[in-house]
């Protein structure tokens, strides 16, 4: 059983699909940097509580879908 709020993300790029257009960066500065060509750079740290939603914008805002959303399931 999933219990509320036992659900994160993790934040990937697939950066062959990238054309380094930065709205990722733009709508989650608090998890993406872009590196000196201006493509992005994701820590892969688990998302979660407020950013959750932000992640998920900017994945969706991605106009080459290179920002992929890792559903994390805790366990216990």
């Amino acid at each position: 059983m999933i219990r509320p709020g036992s659900v994160r993300v993790r934040l990937r790029v697939d950066p062959i699909a990238c054309d380094a257009y930065g709205y990722c960066a733009e709508i989650l500065p608090e998890r993406v940097t872009l590196d000196e060509w201006g493509y992005p750079i994701v820590d892969g740290a688990p998302v979660d509580g407020a950013l959750v939603e932000m992640a998920t914008r900017a994945a969706a805002e991605c106009p080459r879908r290179a920002l992929l959303l890792e559903r994390l399931v805790s366990a216990g």
